[in-house]
């Protein structure tokens, strides 16, 4: 690796930490404030109650999200490994506050994703490539917000990424053949390449099912070294058991906590929307080309689909290993040394071609949840920069021997560039405080209620103004009022008070009152 590369991968890397520190200290009020409230809640609760990584509890202990009660307040998603992380950081040093915890170590698996999409693409195309799918990762301004939000999916890239890096090592690096014998020396469970693809690979499946979807470029770099004979090999049967698991002991222990578990089956295709226009639009029209290609990244993205194109030898010879120093074709070529180049560049092409297979069927099977939530597209991000490096490096390296350079270098730099202003201004508005007076009641509830009590804070649903409390409690009407109090409701908050909402003030004793909240107490009359 040259001193420039490492250059410009520090300094990319150091771009997109600093990027992502905007509005770093703000509330989780923010979009999808939900989540990353339920998120954040896990670990704040094992920093004030324990690490009990077997039982995660949030604030809502409503029947809502399983449809059953939940008075315990169990939360059985993804197991809590990134809570378990932001606790503890959070308790080792100090100094931020949980929510500010919780960005910084998706920041630093922002920042890790940035390093293995680099080594992936410098190993199997190029270093032009692979400082270009850094560059795309880091501040594609959708990239660039979701890598600071409290959400589980941007460590969950980082592992996929991570295992795939190393899993390709291993076979790669730590298998051989005794010469006479054949005995297999290499394959062990010691072997340091098979631990960290083992673990990582574990990682992301705990951190997020969806992983799943993403093992296919590991599931071919087997087939590219073995054929089909991978599936023979008691080695890969071996990483296949370990590596998942720790995902299947987590889903049949969560069994045991059904009222903790929200509802899924939705996520698939809830609403019959697969494949239906409404379907197409939102994925491929609304977040892909605008949202996160911003319109203009479009075009490189498709020009890098067209770059695997293995009938053209310059595009396969593109530093398929890390000794070729320059992407292109050296000036004197003959066919016959193309030949193994391009096996090789079409395993390459064939290796890329997994990941953006991998994003569709994820898209396809994981229908409604991606149509109805923008951050399920978290994970399709290393596809999509992958080929946005791949249109990029066409136009900078192999389009000037056939148009004009300049006019090339033009046309990307008036893509990238507004690629990047049109993204920030469709993302621009997810930093801000959807309703700032959901924090001021928040603090007021926090300050005028005992810390046992529960609370009713009314959000349609949205748990993001029960977090603000820091109490348990309810965030809709599951049941009528005098029933939740029954059920252990010691006080009612209501955010922006209209003049109907005083008139619980007759039945129960209002607490406190301004423009932005009201509180009741619902064991006190007036």
């Amino acid at each position: 690796m040259k001193k420039l590369e490492i250059c410009l991968l520090l300094f990319i890397i150091l771009g997109a930490f600093i990027v992502r520190l905007y509005r770093f200290n703000g509330p989780v009020a923010d979009w999808h404030s939900w989540r990353q409230a339920d998120t954040s809640a896990v670990s704040r609760n094992f920093a004030k109650y324990g690490f009990d990584l077997l039982h995660p509890k949030f604030e809502d202990i409503s029947n809502v999200a399983s449809g059953l009660d939940n008075p315990k307040g169990y939360r059985f998603v993804e197991f809590p490994i990134y809570n378990f992380a932001t606790a503890f950081l959070y308790k080792l040093f100090g100094h931020f506050n949980i929510e500010e915890w919780g960005r910084l170590v998706t920041i630093f698996s922002s920042c890790f994703s940035i390093i293995f999409i680099y080594l992936l693409l410098r190993k199997r195309r190029s270093a032009t490539a692979g400082i270009l799918g850094a560059l795309f990762f880091a501040f594609i301004p959708y990239s660039i917000y979701y890598g600071r939000t409290i959400l589980p999916d941007e460590s969950m890239v980082t592992a996929s990424l991570a295992s795939t890096y190393f899993f390709d090592k291993w076979l790669t690096k730590n298998f051989q053949f005794f010469p006479r014998s054949g005995i297999q020396l290499g394959w062990t469970i010691f072997n340091f390449q098979f631990l960290l693809a083992l673990v990582f690979t574990a990682l992301a499946l705990l951190l997020k099912p969806y992983a799943l979807f993403f093992t296919l470029p590991v599931i071919y770099l087997a087939w590219e070294r073995f054929g089909f004979g991978f599936l023979k090999k008691w080695q890969l049967w071996l990483f296949l058991i370990l590596s998942t698991l720790p995902l299947i002991f987590w889903r049949l222990w969560m069994l045991k906590y059904p009222e903790g578990i929200p509802a899924s089956a939705w996520l698939f295709n809830g609403g019959n929307i697969r494949f239906k226009g409404a379907f197409f639009y939102w994925l491929f029209a609304d977040r892909i080309a605008r949202l996160i290609l911003g319109f203009w990244g479009l075009p490189l993205f498709v020009l890098g689909i067209l770059s695997l194109d293995a009938r053209h030898p310059e595009f396969i010879l593109g530093s398929p290993s890390p000794s070729v120093g320059k992407v292109g074709m050296p000036k004197s070529v003959s066919p016959e040394s193309t030949r193994g180049v391009k096996v090789q560049g079409n395993k390459n092409n064939l290796f890329f071609w997994s990941f953006l297979l991998s994003a569709i069927l994820y898209l396809f099977v994981i229908a409604r949840g991606n149509v109805q939530h923008d951050y399920y597209q978290i994970l399709i991000i290393p596809a999509i920069v992958i080929f946005l490096a791949f249109g990029s490096e066409f136009l900078l390296v192999f389009a000037g021997k056939y148009f004009n350079r300049i006019i090339c270098y033009f046309i990307f730099v008036i893509c990238l560039l507004f690629m990047f202003a049109f993204g920030w201004y469709f993302v621009r508005a997810y930093f801000n405080i959807n309703n700032p007076s959901i924090v001021v009641a928040g603090m007021a509830v926090n300050k005028l209620t005992p810390a046992n009590a529960k609370i009713i804070a009314p959000y349609g649903g949205d748990t993001s103004f029960l977090y603000q409390t820091k109490r348990q409690g309810w965030a809709s009407f599951e049941k009528p009022l005098p029933q939740m109090i029954k059920m252990g409701a010691d006080y009612l908050v209501l955010v922006n008070p209209g003049k109907k909402d005083y008139q619980l003030g007759k039945t129960y004793k209002i607490v406190a009152s301004t423009k932005d909240y009201i509180l009741f107490n619902l064991r006190e009359r007036p």
